[in-house]
């Protein structure tokens, strides 16, 4: 079995919400309906019949390197098909994508990071996914709805990420805590884990990139959202983002988090040193501090699911896959997708690149079910949520990292803030 490294942690980051540069390619809508009554279709149902022909597809990161393992086996099975796999290095994905869309130059199956998919599907470059190609049921909610754009699914979740809080068992126990469940037990839990030598109770980037991906959950968690019923309101002048923030401020104000970000490599040290001692992250997380701790560090550590108001909403990200409309082999596309969605699958991918199953019915195997980590995950999926599918989410939540860290620095109110996130959201737009 793979194991992640700190690199994987920085393409699962991207993957889950990548900001798009200044001066990236801006992609205008066309072909959209209101909904799924009059918006696009696919091109007709999936037969039964064994793949043919060459497929190419596009995967990212460590997935682009990997794939080719799991794509043997489907080969095996369809013996007149070739899956030709393309690995794309995350940073260049986004771009290498929308000039092939500008360019007519498109693969038949691209990998895409779940906040990308209002944006590109807005050109009308992807195929809907085929009626009865798979279960939408089958797909942990939260996961499924990052593929839908006004109603349309575009392509399935091919795997998952959710966040979850990383906790020293020992300093816990020291200060006589549990694992917190509610926002009170949150801060009563961190503080005390400071008191017990911690320089940090837990830590928290104190804004900057992708720091919305933090703050959204506890605004989802009061019943709050991004967007109005209407999905053409932005909603952040609300009462659950004010409670949001000034919580999540308090904790820099407090000195219980430390002012700083701690980037990859140095959260996984300070953690098992002791200095921080809380954080949340995603499941790559479990083998870099099994491996950079050694044994000895296993029975330290533990994980639960995030701590809420009225819910435990986390955020949940992972990749897509999506079929361009103009592929040349769109059968055969469909089918490999299809295949890549049923629970066996997933297991044997897990076992190849460590990704989690974004079907639920995988998750009974004693790989996910037995293990006291993974098993955490997966109860934390049954409750996570992505932003919506907008093309310009990743306008929008620039602004909220931007603003989130002058409140945390005490530039500015937490009022003030909001006010300009709203009215910057406003003026961007929801692209559709």
């Amino acid at each position: 079995m793979n194991r992640w490294r700190s690199q994987r942690a920085t393409g699962r980051m991207v993957a889950a919400g990548a900001i798009v540069a200044a001066g990236a390619i801006m992609l205008t809508a066309c072909g959209r309906g209101d909904g799924a009554a009059d918006g696009p279709e696919s091109k007709g149902e999936i037969d039964d019949q064994p793949a043919t022909g060459t497929v190419e597809i596009w995967a990212m990161g460590n997935e682009g390197e990997v794939l080719g393992e799991l794509a043997a086996q489907f080969e095996e099975e369809n013996p007149d098909v070739t899956i030709d796999v393309t690995a794309v290095p995350w940073e260049s994905a986004h771009d290498r994508i929308a000039t092939a869309i500008a360019g007519g130059e498109t693969p038949d199956i691209s990998m895409l990071g779940t906040t990308w998919v209002g944006e590109f599907a807005a050109t009308g470059a992807f195929e809907p996914t085929p009626d009865g190609l798979v279960d939408e049921g089958d797909f942990f909610e939260g996961s499924w709805n990052t593929a839908v754009v006004d109603d349309v699914a575009y392509g399935v979740p091919w795997y998952v990420d959710t966040r979850v809080l990383y906790y020293r068992t020992d300093l816990a126990e020291a200060a006589g805590v549990e694992a917190p469940t509610t926002w009170d037990e949150y801060k009563t839990f961190a503080a005390a884990l400071k008191d017990q030598g911690a320089t940090s109770g837990v830590s928290l980037p104190p804004g900057g990139f992708d720091s919305w991906q933090y703050i959204a959950p506890l605004a989802w968690q009061q019943g709050g959202d991004i967007l109005d019923a209407d999905g053409e309101t932005f909603t952040f002048d609300s009462p659950e983002w004010q409670e949001a923030f000034e919580f999540y401020a308090s904790f820099f104000e407090e000195g219980i988090s430390e002012p700083v970000r701690l980037e990859g490599g140095e959260i996984e040290q300070k953690f098992i040193s002791g200095e921080v001692g809380s954080f949340f992250s995603g499941p790559f997380h479990v083998s870099l501090l099994r491996e950079q701790g050694g044994p000895e560090f296993a029975d330290k550590f533990a994980v639960a699911m995030v701590p809420g108001a009225d819910t435990r909403t986390s955020f949940t990200g992972g990749g897509n896959l999506a079929v361009f409309d103009d592929s040349e082999n769109r059968d055969a596309a469909w089918k490999f997708v299809r295949w890549l969605s049923q629970p066996e699958t997933q297991v044997q991918w897990y076992d190849i690149s460590t990704d989690l199953p974004s079907v639920e019915a995988a998750w009974d195997d004693p790989v996910f079910a037995d293990d006291p980590y993974l098993s955490v995950f997966g109860e934390q999926l049954t409750d996570s949520k992505a932003p919506p599918a907008i093309p310009t989410w990743a306008q929008v939540s620039a602004v909220i990292d931007q603003e989130l860290e002058k409140v945390t620095r005490g530039e500015t109110s937490v009022e003030d803030a909001l006010a300009a996130v709203q009215q910057q959201a406003e003026s961007i737009g929801t692209g559709q």
